[in-house]
């Protein structure tokens, strides 16, 4: 039976590209969102994936999705940790709920989603669940403290999780992506994406398929001696 792997905010830009990924690798791929419907809808009418929509920085709504995941479909086995905002701005404007939004949806997620599954993992002897950091979370960024903070602490967790879960048939990996032809890229001013490209050496934008191709690496039946790691897409930007 195909494993399931659940891919957050799986409905657009490198989620999107991860959840189908997995898909059509012969996983039984299960998207989640947090609120927008119309976007939903179209990708699973387009995909054929089942979407769910709870808040991931929620744990009681984490806890409430994974037991109906486990119901509908079967129990998760491949998590991808892909949700995440951005609320940026320097320190001296930043406010506490700029702060706390991201900290809670980029990182703690990390936490709600993997502890809803760990001990299912732990059960079977087996799972696989990769974390999607950043390489602002590496370099750091202006104007991205809570960002680079929350990326950087998904890097550590990752550490010591694959340390714990490693006896039982779990790794636990990381993919810090450069800047990838995304939406929210895309939206940055052309002055701007202009200066960005011109610090990565490939001098191009990555791809959303190119981190879930790495992700596709990482799950593999066969990947259970890489954990632990961070793996650096990001075209050479910043060798860590």
């Amino acid at each position: 039976m195909a494993r399931v792997a659940l891919v957050t905010g799986g409905t657009r830009g490198i989620g999107e590209a991860i959840s189908i990924a997995l898909n059509t690798a012969g996983y039984t791929a299960v998207a989640n969102y947090g609120g927008n419907d119309d976007a939903a809808r179209l990708f699973t009418e387009r995909t054929g994936i089942p979407a769910y929509k709870f808040d991931v920085s929620d744990y009681a709504a984490v806890e409430s999705a994974i037991a109906m995941i486990a119901r509908d479909i079967g129990p998760v086995e491949v998590l991808v940790n892909n949700a995440g905002i951005t609320r940026d701005g320097v320190m001296h404007r930043m406010t506490f709920e700029q702060w706390n939004a991201v900290i809670q949806t980029n990182l703690a997620s990390c936490f709600n989603l993997s502890r809803a599954v760990i001990d299912s993992m732990r059960e079977r002897g087996f799972g696989r669940i990769v974390n999607i950091g950043s390489v602002n979370g590496q370099s750091g960024q202006y104007g991205q403290v809570n960002y680079a903070a929350a990326k950087s602490g998904i890097h550590g967790f990752t550490k010591a999780l694959a340390q714990e879960a490693a006896a039982k048939g779990i790794t636990v990996n990381a993919i810090a992506p450069g800047y990838i032809d995304t939406d929210m890229v895309r939206a940055v001013p052309p002055h701007v994406l202009e200066k960005i490209i011109a610090r990565i050496p490939v001098g191009r934008l990555g791809k959303a398929e190119e981190i879930a191709r790495t992700v596709l690496f990482l799950v593999a039946e066969d990947a259970g001696f890489i954990t632990g790691s961070t793996i650096s897409v990001n075209g050479g930007q910043h060798m860590y």
